[in-house]
């Protein structure tokens, strides 16, 4: 397996992913490359896709730190904003790979508390040491899920 740092969507590889991932949930989207510039113009979006040695897809997650802001105070966050393994993959420990890597990499960028929604998913994130928040709700009124990493001692 082997993984790659996604920073550019118009990446061949990531976009066949995400459109697998799209026929998966039934989504039909009309206009996939600007779905894809879109996604280059916003901050910060960061993927890591995971491919087979026989070059399959077998998953990605996309990320991004964001901030939750008020006129007082403001937190950041690392949200997970899409995350998939395809069904041929699953139960093999990529997902949890996967997102090890994400949180690697934003615990490296100074970020220690990710967030997410899932309506999906919850034990999958439960077992890899997500809890459900009681005080934030997602919009999409899915369930939300935060982490706390451990900053280096």
């Amino acid at each position: 397996m082997k993984d790659l740092l996604i920073q550019d969507f118009t990446d061949i590889r990531f976009q066949k992913a995400f459109q697998l991932y799209f026929d998966e949930l039934g989504i039909c989207v009309e206009d996939w490359n600007s779905l894809f510039e879109q996604m280059n113009q916003e901050q910060e979006n960061t993927a890591y896709i995971r491919i087979s040695d026989t070059n399959e897809t077998v998953g990605f997650v996309l990320f991004q730190p964001i901030v939750l802001s008020h006129w007082f105070f403001q937190t950041q966050f690392g949200f997970i904003r899409e995350f998939w393994v395809a069904s041929k993959y699953r139960g093999e420990g990529n997902g949890k790979e996967l997102l090890l890597l994400a949180e690697k990499y934003l615990k490296n960028k100074g970020i220690f508390q990710i967030i997410l929604t899932t309506d999906t998913a919850d034990l999958f994130y439960e077992k890899n040491g997500y809890t459900i928040s009681k005080t934030i709700a997602a919009k999409n009124k899915f369930t939300v899920y935060i982490k706390e990493l451990k900053r280096s001692e």
